[in-house]
Formats: structure tokens, C-alpha cells, sequence
């Protein structure tokens, strides 16, 4: 359910975190998970401690944050706090958790004008390229979705070069292997691939 104003303060009550700091706190939580200081405090447990993995810890904030990224009450949060270029650097890393999960919290959040234009000014177009030969089925779910939302008439050049349109057919020709790839390809193909001809 998307939120607005009234409902965040219902649901947040008199003393709860108004969205942006919890927002500032998660993306806080993930810097601070790749700090020198918290590596050392983690090298420094005792084995029958239970230290903290922070790998762990950064692939369950940033499946947080991009389970916010749905909801448009939250974008211009997520703008301020450059929470999309985190999903475009989590991408990057050979995590394929972290990069499952940015991709993820870019297609929650491309449909909106203002966050696109910011994903493809960052170098997002080639990642969510990338992330169409992901072993991780979410992966390339999410980066169908994506490219779906993100090609328009600045960028068609880019997204709709042959080699990704052959990689996106035979994802709709593989019905019987996964439903929901060929469904997400037809409709991309539908939309892009029939217009520009």
C-alpha cells in the first residue's frame, strides 16, 4: 500500500522515526558496515562471539531499502540520500545478494521520471545490461523490468542493440523455463522492439 503523509504519521505515531531518518539510518548502517574501524572490531571477536557478518549485514539493508524503493512516498527521500547510486554501486560488487537486491530497488523505483533520469545519468543502462546474464533469476527479473521502464527515445540506442535484443527473444521464447522471463520479454519486445520498426 503506498503511503502518504497522514498514514506515515498514523503509522509512526508520537514517537516513532519519521521515514527519513530511518531511511538516513539504514543507508548509515550500510556505510558503516564497510568502515576499517568495524572490519577491525569484527577481525578482534573471539570465535565464540557472535560477531556480526558484515555481508550479511549490508544484503538485509539493502533488501530494506529496496523494499521502500516501491513506494513514491519515499523517493524523494531516497533522492537526497543517493540511495539509487548505492543500488547502482551494489551492482557492482561480486556479491550476487547485493547485486540481486540493487537491482531490485531499481526497478522498484525506476518508474518514476525523476529517479530514472538519475539511473541512467549514473551508468545504469549498461549494469542492468549486465544483469540480464545473472545466474539469479530475480536478478534478471528485476533488470527486465528495468530496462522495460527505463527505455525511452534518449536511450533506445543503448538499451535496444542487437546482441540485447537477441539475449531479450530468447528470454520470451523460453516460456516453458520461466514464465515470468517470457512475460517480461514479450511485453518489453511488445513495447521497444514493434515500436521502433
Amino acid at each position: 500500500m503506498f503511503t502518504n503523509d497522514r498514514r506515515q504519521e498514523e503509522r509512526t505515531g508520537r514517537y516513532g522515526t519519521p521515514r527519513l531518518q530511518y531511511l538516513q539510518e539504514l543507508v548509515s548502517q550500510f556505510q558503516n558496515s564497510t568502515d576499517e574501524g568495524l572490519i577491525d572490531a569484527f577481525m578482534s571477536c573471539k570465535e565464540s562471539d557472535n560477531c556480526l557478518n558484515f555481508e550479511e549485514t549490508k544484503e538485509r539493508v539493502v533488501a530494506n531499502l529496496a523494499n521502500f524503493a516501491y513506494d513514491p512516498y519515499n523517493y524523494a527521500f531516497l533522492r537526497q540520500l543517493n540511495v539509487l547510486e548505492l543500488f547502482l554501486d551494489c551492482i557492482t560488487e561480486p556479491n550476487e545478494k547485493l547485486v540481486e537486491f540493487g537491482t531490485g530497488g531499481i526497478c522498484n523505483s525506476c518508474a518514476d521520471p525523476a529517479n530514472a533520469s538519475i539511473i541512467t545519468q549514473c551508468g545504469g543502462i549498461p549494469l542492468l545490461i549486465q544483469c540480464l546474464s545473472s545466474p539469479v533469476r530475480n536478478t534478471v527479473n528485476y533488470a527486465l523490468g528495468s530496462l522495460y521502464y527505463l527505455c525511452n527515445t534518449s536511450n533506445k540506442e543503448e538499451i535496444l542493440k542487437p546482441e540485447v535484443v537477441d539475449v531479450i527473444k530468447k528470454y520470451a521464447a523460453a516460456e516453458a523455463a520461466s514464465v515470468s522471463f517470457s512475460n517480461l520479454a514479450m511485453a518489453f519486445l511488445d513495447k521497444h522492439v514493434s515500436e521502433s520498426k
